[in-house]
């Protein structure tokens, strides 16, 4: 019995030295399965990495590119007027129609103009009377300096007369200025537009009684040919903006809708604020737009752009080329050999679609602009135009 024991331990043990050796094999000929590269899966992610990926490229081109300031503004009238008359009396007729657009000195309403036409006639028929009593006064001056002259009557009595001569004369500059006053009332009887422009709304109907001192009005006429824009910058762009102003170059700016797809109007800078706006850190700018067609109206919103400066032979890239990566802005330059390059660049102003490149890529490099997620540094592509596969530029 002793000797059976050992004879059963000495199995067990070689059956578990036989069961880790077969299991270690096992795992050592699963490991080197899964290394081969003539396994299927891996087979197919090579072919997939080797693979030419299509992109779409263009080249970098040498340019102008113009620089511009943005600020969302208002269209502001240059000038708006509201019409009032200034004498009191019965609105007659209005000779307008709302929303009429009416030149300088158009007949706008008629104030009854009867009561001042009597003060007119009183006044002329005033002045007739005392210019005939200065002629009488000036005649018995002259007989009174002949009487004196011969010591025939005293000389006070010709001092009295030639103050009468004054006053009488005094009397007469008097009554020209009522006549003068009562023409004036006449005119201002006939309400004129004092501008060009567009009417609003009638304020007042015909046949009621205005004044003076009435505070609404008849009418307001709003300037519309030329007129303004009014938008914000950043206080930061100011000092380059006044230097350009210094040097006496009009600046243009163009005014877009809302959407920032239709020009709406061109026109030039016309002044800047007097002070920053502290609670924005902006300044505000005007500019003028002849608006020949009207497409400015006032209170409208616009995206105003103010061409600053034009950056004169830029090399130029799509702004879709650009890339953000962890080190900064790059672009995927295609080599000769069909391999894509990563190309650290530095980015300058940008316009539209095009981006101007500081640093980093030449004119003439293809630079990817489509197809650009799947790519690595020295990935092999193929170029695509216009759907069709074409090899790279310059390659072998």
């Amino acid at each position: 019995m002793a000797d059976r024991a050992p004879a059963r331990i000495r199995r067990s043990l070689w059956l578990g030295i036989t069961a880790i050796c077969l299991l270690a094999g096992g795992a050592y000929a699963l490991a080197v399965t899964m290394r081969t590269p003539n396994a299927p899966g891996d087979r197919v992610a090579q072919a997939a990495a080797d693979h030419p990926v299509p992109v779409v490229a263009e080249p970098a081109i040498s340019g102008d590119l113009p620089v511009y300031l943005d600020g969302i503004g208002t269209v502001t009238p240059l000038a708006t007027v509201t019409v009032k008359s200034r004498v009191d009396g019965e609105l007659m007729s209005v000779g307008f129609r709302e929303g009429q657009l009416v030149q300088s000195g158009d007949l706008l309403a008629q104030i009854d103009p009867r009561p001042f036409q009597v003060q007119l006639e009183q006044a002329e028929g005033q002045m007739v009377r005392d210019q005939a009593l200065l002629a009488n006064a000036r005649v018995d001056v002259q007989r009174y300096r002949k009487l004196v002259a011969d010591d025939s009557i005293p000389k006070q009595q010709l001092d009295t007369q030639v103050a009468l001569v004054r006053q009488y004369e005094g009397a007469v500059q008097t009554d020209q200025a009522q006549v003068d006053s009562a023409k004036l009332q006449l005119v201002y009887s006939r309400i004129t537009a004092p501008l060009t422009g567009r009417l609003g709304l009638r304020l007042v109907d015909p046949g009621n009684i205005v004044h003076a001192s009435d505070t609404s009005g008849l009418v307001v006429i709003t300037q519309l040919q030329p007129i303004a824009v009014v938008f914000p910058i950043p206080e930061d762009s100011l000092p380059t903006l006044r230097e350009h102003l210094a040097a006496g170059a009009p600046l243009p700016v163009e005014a877009y809708d809302r959407d920032q797809q239709r020009r709406l109007a061109i026109g030039t800078l016309l002044t800047i604020d007097n002070q920053i706006d502290p609670t924005t850190g902006t300044v505000r700018l005007k500019a003028e737009f002849p608006n020949d067609d009207g497409a400015l109206f006032p209170n409208q919103f616009v995206n105003a752009r103010l061409q600053l400066d034009v950056r004169r032979g830029a090399t130029l890239v799509p702004s879709v080329a650009v890339q953000r990566g962890a080190q900064g802005p790059f672009v995927y330059v295609v080599q000769p050999d069909q391999t894509v390059a990563v190309r650290p660049v530095r980015i300058g102003v940008s316009e539209g679609d095009s981006v101007a490149i500081d640093d980093g890529v030449a004119p003439g490099e293809l630079v990817v602009v489509d197809g650009a997620d799947a790519l690595r540094a020295g990935r092999h592509v193929t170029m695509q135009a216009g759907g069709t596969t074409t090899p790279a530029q310059g390659a072998a």
